[in-house]
């Protein structure tokens, strides 16, 4: 699962190594990250996810990949600052089969760009190379940081696609959308 790579100003979006997990859980599985992601995940959780990753990968050819620092001096150079990227909707509830973009940071990470740097870099290669036809970010209305990074993106708020979070913990919160469509980013990158 190591062939994809994709390099940013800053950052390295690529396929995970065995050896990214280790740093990945235990720089992002925090309370304070994983705050609107059900809590801190266990060891059985925890697999699981990786395991969803890489089929993700296998199945769609896309994932939400390792977010890298280039090792260039600046602030946590070299360092795994946590996912980024694309795969389907897959929410119980959700608009089934759409490109979703999606990413997790740590918290060291937080307010330096990096997030908007890598999810730009995701939506880029959502209309380039994978030929989505619209991609759509989710959150729940909390979680005001990842909507605001939503609405930097360019990407429109979606009151109509709105749907229930269907894990347990979430007791039936809803999950908002926001929407990019093709022409939309083609009129922000070539605008």
């Amino acid at each position: 699962m190591a062939d994809f790579r994709y390099e940013t100003d800053r950052l390295i979006l690529r396929d995970w190594l065995e050896e990214d997990w280790e740093p990945f859980w235990r720089h992002l599985n925090t309370p304070t990250v994983t705050r609107y992601l059900g809590g801190i995940a266990d060891e059985e959780e925890r697999r699981s996810a990786q395991q969803r990753l890489a089929k993700y990968s296998r199945e769609d050819g896309h994932t939400f990949w390792v977010v890298e620092r280039k090792d260039d001096g600046g602030h946590l150079a070299g360092e795994i600052i946590g996912f980024c990227g694309l795969k389907r909707c897959r929410e119980k509830y959700g608009p089934i089969g759409d490109f979703k973009a999606g990413w997790r940071l740590r918290e060291d990470a937080w307010g330096r760009g990096y997030a908007k740097e890598a999810a730009s870099a995701s939506l880029d290669l959502a209309f380039s190379r994978f030929d989505a036809p619209h991609v759509i970010a989710l959150t729940h209305a909390a979680n005001a940081p990842s909507w605001a990074l939503m609405q930097r993106l360019g990407m429109a708020r979606r009151e109509d696609m709105d749907f229930p979070d269907g894990e347990p913990w979430a007791k039936g919160e809803m999950i908002i959308v926001y929407r990019l469509d093709r022409e939309q980013w083609e009129r922000l990158k070539h605008g």
